[in-house]
Formats: structure tokens, sequence, C-alpha cells
């Protein structure tokens, strides 16, 4: 292995806790973040993905659906059912430490992908296997929803050596890439071979904040406003705008619309006839039919027609985004979407754009920034603690990617707060294998409340970093990991509920 890889691999295992793992067990969880991270940008659990080793030519699986790193059967169907349609990705990945790539080994991880999706598996099925097994069922149950298209099914073979275009192994991927196909279960079908430069290329990018350029030619600058360092109101060019709430993958960058506070309604009634707009002949005229989008940006910059944006949020719009995504192939240029675009550090402003840009819902004002005002307080809290009792709660999503000083293991996002507190505080660890969004409505008032106690929240929050550092380091047996929601029990201490 490399100097490179091998401080980043370093660098990886300190971060994520991992330091009691072999080396080569250790390679393939840098290998799963890396491939996975690739195409979903949210913070994630390394060991949600990553067999325990003794899976024969799997390392790693992990499954999107609609933008959501899915866990668990129950969020398949709710997804299905949130959104109305169901866009799936299956992702494998077989790691070696070694730097070389082995015709014979490539052969045995297609193989493993084979027989997974088989209806009469061959190879012996851990419970890694087997729990992913029912989330593939899940999936094809949704088959009536898959209005994008059949999944696809990437597979990526990961060596700490350079991929030096073997004919003999590049003819064996093309032959295993066929098999595969002719199995007419995807759209696509992709076998990647990673060698150490593109291995890297992956986990730098993972310490990135969301960033980009595009095309802002059509704006006026708004004039001074208090608590603001610059603002812009214009349209762009909708395929451009698609440029910005799309990751690397072609995939909706679901981070990006933390702030808003619904999640993708699916094609309900409004949603329904802003498709409707898009496809009819008086397309042109969206952006005076529509209320656009507003996004706050940590960073902005604007240089000529070009605008640069770090770390920023589609703070209102997140169902129109999500329509133009899922007609994106059909948008031209001639397509504008309104776009309002603000640049603030100071977030209480940032909470009374989100609110003032949503009082259309039926979402009072007064709960949106009860909540806003509830996580910061968490945030605040959480970071009170010191030494083995430290966590970090991910407000915002990313927020602490890139800053060394902090344990990625010691953050804890939105999602997995949320079903913590669910499972040991509401007694509700039957719904916490859910799509979190609609457990967030189901639960309504019982979470984030601002008569709510804060201690509780990092009780639960504490106890879910405890677990999965038992998992972690081997110390539990993983086949309980399905039941993780279930094992923390308790009772709602006075005033949490």
């Amino acid at each position: 292995m490399d100097r490179i890889t091998e401080n980043l691999l370093a660098e990886f295992v300190a971060d994520h806790g991992l330091s009691r793992l072999s080396g080569s067990d250790a390679f393939e969880r840098f290998a799963n973040f890396c491939v996975v991270s690739r195409e979903y940008s949210e913070t994630f659990e390394v060991e949600d993905v990553s067999g325990p080793g003794q899976e024969v030519g799997i390392d790693g699986l992990a499954v999107i659906a609609n933008g959501v790193l899915v866990t668990s059967p129950e969020e398949v169907a709710g997804l299905g059912a949130q959104n109305g349609f169901l866009e799936v990705t299956f992702m494998f990945v077989q790691a070696k430490r070694s730097g070389s790539f082995s015709e014979s080994a490539i052969g045995t991880f297609a193989l493993a992908v084979k027989d997974f999706f088989s209806s009469n598996p061959d190879l012996p099925q851990t419970d890694f296997i087997s729990h992913y097994g029912e989330i593939r069922d899940a999936v094809f149950q949704e088959s009536p929803r898959f209005s994008r298209g059949k999944p696809q099914c990437h597979l990526s073979y990961v060596t700490s050596g350079k991929w030096l275009d073997d004919p003999v192994v590049t003819t064996r991927i093309a032959t295993e890439v066929r098999d595969l196909e002719a199995l007419e279960l995807f759209s696509e079908v992709e076998l990647r071979p990673i060698g150490a430069d593109s291995l890297q290329a992956l986990y730098y990018r993972t310490k990135n904040p969301v960033e980009g350029e595009f095309s802002f030619r059509q704006r006026v600058t708004l004039p001074e406003i208090p608590g603001v360092s610059e603002a812009y109101l214009g349209v762009m060019p909708a395929p451009e705008y698609l440029k910005m709430i799309t990751d690397e993958s072609g995939q909706i960058r679901r981070s990006l619309f933390d702030d808003n506070v619904r999640d993708f309604q699916g094609q309900n009634v409004v949603n329904q006839n802003i498709a409707d707009t898009l496809r009819s002949a008086d397309s042109e005229r969206f952006a005076v039919l529509n209320n656009g989008v507003t996004i706050v940006a940590r960073e902005l910059r604007i240089t000529g027609d070009k605008l640069y944006m770090k770390d920023y949020q589609v703070v209102n719009g997140g169902q129109t985004s999500h329509v133009l995504f899922n007609e994106g192939d059909g948008l031209t240029e001639a397509i504008h979407v309104p776009v309002k675009v603000i640049s603030t550090d100071d977030e209480d402003l940032t909470t009374a754009v989100i609110t003032a840009t949503n009082n259309q819902t039926a979402i009072k004002s007064e709960e949106l920034n009860a909540r806003a005002d509830f996580e910061r307080k968490l945030e605040q809290f959480f970071q009170t603690y010191d030494g083995n009792r430290s966590l970090f709660y991910e407000r915002r999503s990313r927020q602490y990617t890139g800053d060394p000083t902090i344990e990625k293991t010691r953050v804890i996002t939105r999602q997995q707060l949320v079903r913590a507190f669910a499972s040991m505080f509401l007694n509700e660890p039957h719904r916490a294998t859910g799509y979190v969004p609609a457990l967030m409505g189901q639960l309504g008032g019982q979470l984030f409340n601002r008569d709510h106690v804060i201690e509780p929240y990092y009780a639960s929050a504490y106890g879910y970093y405890k677990l999965e550092f038992l998992w972690r380091n081997r110390e539990f047996d993983p086949k309980y990991k399905p039941a993780r929601w279930q094992l923390p029990d308790g009772s709602a201490p006075r005033g949490c509920r």
C-alpha cells in the first residue's frame, strides 16, 4: 500500500473509532465508506453497510432508495408510499488490501452478487446478507412504483494498487456485467475497478462541504439588508438549477433540503400541477407560474455571470425542486426557475427566512421557530460534554465535515436522534425502523418540543453511540443489529412527553 493511501486509511480509522479492527477489516470499511459516499452524500454509519467478515465475495452492501440510504424493509415501503415512486440503486463492494486486480476474485465477487439476487441462492447466507435480502425483497415488492425504471446495480472492486486497464481483467468485467444484465432486473449494471488514485479521490470528496459554480446571468442585486452579506433575485435555466441540486452521480442531494419543513410529498395535486406545467406547451411560463426556490448559503460569490456557493441549503422550494428533478429529461434552457439566493451566518435570520417562505404550508410559524430553537439548544447542550461523553448533534447536514478535531462516530444526525429518542423515551421502537420524515409527522409535537427537557435527547443519543461502539469493535454480536431500536428500553421522564 502506498504511503498516501496508508495515511488516509489511518486518518479514517482514527475518525471512525476502528483502531481495534485488523488491517484488512479496516480497509474494507474504508473502501465501503468511500464508495457509498460517492452516491450518498449525507452522514451515515459505515457499519450499516459493512459485513462482519464471513460473507463470500461481498464486503459491503448498500441500498439507496429515492436518495435515502435505507437500512430496513420498512423504510422502503415508507418511501414508496410517501413519494409515490421508487428509484433504487443496489451497491456492492469487494475490497482487497493487496495491490492486485485478480480476475478470479472479480469473478467470485460477481458470482456472489448474482447469488444475492437468485430466488434459490447457493452460497451461505450470513445475518448481514439475509437482512439485506429482506430489503431487496421489499424493493421488488414495490416494483409497480418503478416509474423511473428498474433499479441500478453498481459493483465496485477496490484494491490499494494501480488500475492498469489489464485486458484480461477488463474482459472478465465485461462478461460479468453481461451476465448481470441478463437477469433483466436492472436498468443499469456497472462494475468499477477502483485503485489507489480513485480511492484517494473519493475519500477527499467526503471531506468537502457541498459547493459548486453555476450560471446565474439573469439576476438583480438586492439592497443592503441587516444580517445579510449579499443577496440576489433572478431566474435560472432549469437544467442549470438541476446541476445545483444533484451530485456527480446524478442523484438529488437530499441533504440540501434538511431545512425544508416538509419532505417531498410525491405526486399530490400541487406537485402534479407543477409536473403538468413542465410537460405542457406553456412550460416556458414556468417562471411566472411558480413561486420558485430560496437558497441560503454560508459562502457566496459572484464573478461575471457565475455564482459560486459553498455550504448551501434550499430552505424553500423542496417540492418544486423534486418535481424538476423527476422531470429532468424533458427540461430545456427555455424553462426558467425563479431563484432567491441569500448569504448569511445569522442563524436567527435563517430561521426567519425558513418561517416566512413556508407560511403557505399547514405548519405554523411558531412550530417552525420552536423546532429550530430547540435543535440549536440541543447542538449547544451536546457540546457541553467532553472526553468519553462528548457527542455532536448535526443540526445541519455535514456541518462537521472536514473538522479534524471531531471523531466522526460521535456525530449524531437528526435521523439517528429521532429514532433513538422515539425508541427509548416514546416507546415507539416498532416505528423507528421506518422512514424518518414520516415518523416525525406521526409523532408531531412529541419531538423537539420547546417544553421538553434536553437530557433525554442526549441520553438516547449516547445510548445509540454506545451500541454502535460495541458493534463496531466486535464486542456485541452483529446479528442483533436489525433490532437496534428495540434494545434500549425506558420510560419517558416527567416533562418529556
